[in-house]
């Protein structure tokens, strides 16, 4: 029986100086996922953070735990083999929007297809920030940047839609501000068994100030953002007086006491839904027709990559008839050879190729 560990948030602080910007989005991630951690009562030295490259990618270096920083968009298979060769370890991957869905989306979708039992979180401010503003892939269509100065032409990803395309078993969604809930999205996270994708929205305050403010504004946050909770109703408004029911297969937003709906209409969250529609339509809602959906979204149970990897070398093992590589050497057809002017043989493996002499 594992005892209290009793860690702090200093337990999980690194004496690094930390050098983003002040006000950056990423001290309030960083500050949940260190409390996440002490609150978690898993050994210190089980935890591992991996990164790849850009601002959220100097992670690691302010952790006290295990970590790598890795190369860019290669966080993800960097971090499938952490947990791979190391099953027992807690491993958190840091990733940005253009770290993730650009140069490492296909490591992207592939952690994800595969379900290894990683927490990965991806910070979204819609901008590459350490390489001085240009557009990501989740930069928003018409969006001028230094690289694109008349604005882009192409659609972004949502990146919950390429997760649940990706057949994701989790996804979750949380504002960089709100430490508290996200921690309490973090510690979902972690108690899932596969790869858990939550995407926090943050703030780039000097290429993308305020891209988030008008979901992330505490004076409009009860409006504006849709708290959900697994087996609870989606209500959302400053009176809890708005909700969501389904009508003809879409999610539409209703105002609870108008036209008789009353709370038992709304419809209620169930994140463990293996159908996908529902969610994705959670996922998809954007201002200002409809609340932005925050928490949890997705959470279903599904086979484990580095757990069947980890059975089907145990079970390979037990059957196998060679169990080294001296065995495997001296197994199959094999022969020995004797050394010119010697009639002593030379075991196969010592062999020396005779001159040949015409």
């Amino acid at each position: 029986m594992m005892t209290d560990l009793a860690y702090t948030i200093k337990d999980f602080k690194s004496e690094n100086e930390v050098r983003w910007c002040p006000g950056c989005g990423d001290y309030a991630i960083m500050n949940a996922v260190q409390k996440t951690m002490a609150d978690m009562n898993v050994p210190h030295e089980k935890f591992a953070v991996i990164s790849g490259i850009g601002c959220s990618s100097r992670f690691p270096y302010y952790m006290s735990t295990f970590g790598f920083h890795s190369i860019h968009g290669r966080a993800a298979a960097i971090a499938s083999g952490v947990k791979s060769a190391n099953p027992d370890l807690n491993v958190w991957v840091i990733t940005g929007d253009g770290d993730s869905m650009a140069i490492g989306g296909n490591h992207f979708i592939h952690l994800v297809r595969r379900n290894i039992d990683l927490n990965v979180i991806l910070f979204n401010n819609k901008i590459y920030g350490l390489t001085k503003g240009q557009y990501s892939p989740t930069t928003d269509r018409g969006f001028v940047t230094k690289t694109s100065p008349f604005g882009t032409i192409e659609d972004s990803f949502i990146p919950g839609q390429l997760v649940l395309g990706s057949g994701g078993t989790f996804f979750a969604r949380a504002v960089d501000s709100n430490v508290k809930h996200n921690q309490q999205v973090f510690a979902e996270a972690a108690k899932h068994k596969g790869t858990s994708m939550v995407e926090v929205l943050q703030n780039c305050v000097i290429f993308n100030d305020g891209i988030h403010e008008q979901i992330a504004d505490p004076k409009h946050r009860a409006e504006r953002q849709l708290f959900l909770e697994h087996g609870k109703p989606m209500i959302f408004g400053q009176e809890n007086e708005k909700g969501l029911v389904l009508e003809n297969g879409r999610l539409k937003v209703v105002t609870i006491g108008e036209n008789g709906v009353s709370e038992a209409d709304i419809l209620v969250h169930d994140a463990t839904e293996t159908d996908l529609s529902i969610h994705m339509q959670l996922i998809r809602m954007t201002l200002p027709d409809f609340p932005i959906a925050m928490g949890v979204i997705r959470s279903v149970e599904a086979p484990i990559y580095d757990q069947e990897l980890t059975k089907q070398i145990e079970t390979v093992s037990a059957k196998r008839k060679v169990n080294n590589m001296d065995e495997l050497l001296r197994s199959g057809n094999t022969w020995e050879v004797n050394e010119p002017n010697s009639s002593e043989p030379v075991p196969f493996f010592q062999k020396k190729c005779p001159i040949i002499q015409s």
